[in-house]
Order: structure tokens, then sequence, then C-alpha cells
């Protein structure tokens, strides 16, 4: 018999996945950086193309710029380029969990929609899902769902509720966060 305390089980979110309590804000990206995005995001009147440049232009001026990274793979993805989709999201979430881990993240615990600095990290997240999905990563694809539920217990992406894709289908770009 063992002298260590029992410890009461953890609270589970409605989608079935445990709710951890270490919960981590990201800092929010600096002016500058979300100055340059929501003037690319924002439209450029010279269609898709003109768009993923810009969004591309951030990226290059602003690398550390997480919902750059993730609004340029939407944007790709978009165009029916997810290959390219694929790898933006991969370097968003990789950058993003390099600086969840500087910022106290040990690889368990709440990173929520709710709190605006974390939505370019779970947007990469999302979009490394989906673009898995239309290239057919499926096991990549179940892994980006079950770590956005994980991290968000509330959902606040809104992926619990979807109809499960299947290889090759795709979101609407509408449906994209």
């Amino acid at each position: 018999m063992s002298d260590r305390p029992v410890l009461p089980p953890l609270p589970t979110a409605a989608h079935g996945h445990r709710i951890l309590a270490h919960r981590t804000v990201l800092p929010a990206e600096p002016p500058a950086s979300l100055a340059a995005l929501e003037t690319a995001a924002a439209g450029v009147p010279n269609g898709m193309a003109a768009r993923r440049s810009a969004l591309s232009a951030v990226c290059a001026d602003h690398p550390g710029c997480l919902d750059a990274w993730a609004r340029l793979s939407q944007s790709a993805y978009a165009g029916g380029d997810h290959v390219a989709a694929y790898a933006f999201a991969r370097v968003g979430y990789h950058r993003g969990l390099d600086r969840l881990r500087r910022h106290g993240w040990g690889g368990s615990g709440q990173v929520r929609w709710a709190d605006p600095s974390n939505r370019g990290f779970l947007r990469a997240l999302h979009a490394l899902g989906c673009a898995a999905v239309a290239i057919g990563e499926m096991d990549e694809a179940d892994r980006c769902l079950t770590f956005l539920l994980d991290l968000d217990p509330d959902d606040g992406i809104g992926v619990g509720g979807r109809r499960a894709l299947g290889a090759g289908e795709r979101l609407d770009a509408s449906d994209l966060p």
C-alpha cells in the first residue's frame, strides 16, 4: 500500500477530454506585426494571389507572428495549395510550441481561444489539421483535433461539433477561424 494521496479525478469537458488546470496565455504580438497583419488580412483588391503575397511579406518581416503564419496557411488552403498550407501551418505551430514553452507551458494544460493572444497558435494548429486532411494525413489531422480540444476544453475554435472530414476533403474557406 502506498502513502501517496489519492487525487480526485480531473473534470471532463462535454467533448470528453479532461480539463487540466494550468492555463498558459501568450503575450500579445508586437503592435507592428499586428498592424501589418491587419492590413494584409483586410484584403488586397487584386484578389487571392495578392492577398497571399501580402501575408507572405508579413511572415518575412515578422517571422515570429504566429497569426501571420496561420493566415498565410489559410490563404494557401483557400487557393487549393494544400501542401503549402500544411507547411505554413507547421511553421506557425512549431513557433507557437516554442513560445508556449518559453511562457510556462510544460506540455499539458490549457491554451484557450478565449485569450486573444493565443489565437494565432490555435489557428495555426487548426490550419495544420485542415491541411493534413486535405493531403490525406489522417493521423496528423486526428492528433491536431485532439490537441485543440485538450488545449481548449471550451472548444472556442468550434472543432468539436463539426462532422469529421475524410481524407482529401476540405472545409470551405469561410469555415476557417
